[in-house]
């Protein structure tokens, strides 16, 4: 028995295995896309029941814009909510669903800024970053009863699931996204704020924003499985030139967001 569910899980990952990331990295990530939109979806809808949602009219218009703005560059609809939570996050989950907290709107002195971040999580979902974590820690045949778990997420195995998903921290379970992973979010996202028309330059101040808001309560890096404020900001400085051409090419072809905040 145990010789045929490895024979399954060979046949499985050569199969599904190789994926590309818009980056042009390989990955592991044999999870069918059917199966993590539907845990995408699980989560988000236990995260709404549980958490207070916001009833600003306006402070959802303005995520609203943004989010608009950013997805018109991916395709598809995708459904946004957002969470009274003073905290400084967002999240975007398989299954094109995205969250933002109020912290986040507060901190963003503009719209450039909450796209930022917005576009950072967006790349996470279009890297498969979800997928290639549950492919690497749980495999296929234990990945596959994670789904279950998700509607009961205070148990052991819904708490590792939403982990894996990028939303652990909503329920006491820290298990960010790797260093490789958040720069290659990095590199979508301001791409794509770009395109959309968003002034990507405003990305090293929000990061510089969130430095100071976490001064002190950051590990050193090699520590931390996320790249530090500086490392990150010097590479958001490298990627400015060409974000900024994208961005020029965005607004001569009549792409100017205009989001009030």
């Amino acid at each position: 028995m145990k010789f045929r569910l490895v024979v399954v899980l060979l046949i499985l990952v050569t199969l599904c295995g190789c994926a590309t990331t818009p980056t042009g990295r390989s990955q592991l990530a044999f999870m069918p896309d059917d199966e993590l939109d539907a845990m995408g979806l699980q989560a988000f809808t236990e995260m709404k029941n549980e958490k207070p949602m916001s009833q600003d009219t306006r402070e959802n218009r303005f995520v609203r814009c943004i989010t608009d703005a950013i997805t018109r560059e991916t395709g598809g609809e995708w459904e946004v909510a957002v969470f009274e939570d003073k905290s400084l996050n967002a999240f975007a989950l398989p299954g094109k669903k995205i969250g933002v907290h109020t912290g986040l709107i507060d901190l963003a002195d503009n719209q450039d800024q909450l796209a930022a971040v917005i576009g950072h999580e967006i790349g996470h979902v279009l890297a498969k970053h979800s997928n290639e974590r549950m492919s690497q820690k749980l495999g296929a045949q234990i990945g596959m009863s994670v789904i279950a778990a998700i509607a009961a997420p205070r148990t052991p195995m819904g708490q590792t699931a939403m982990g894996l998903l990028g939303v652990g921290t909503q329920y006491g379970v820290l298990m960010p996204f790797s260093r490789l992973h958040e720069s290659e979010a990095d590199a979508i996202g301001i791409e794509l704020m770009a395109k959309a028309g968003f002034n990507p330059a405003e990305s090293i101040t929000l990061w510089q924003k969130m430095a100071q808001a976490s001064q002190g309560s950051q590990p050193a890096e090699f520590l931390s499985t996320h790249p530090s404020h500086d490392t990150r900001i010097d590479d958001l400085q490298e990627l400015m030139p060409k974000a900024t051409a994208l961005m020029q090419q965005a607004r001569a072809a009549g792409k100017k967001p205009d989001c009030e905040k």
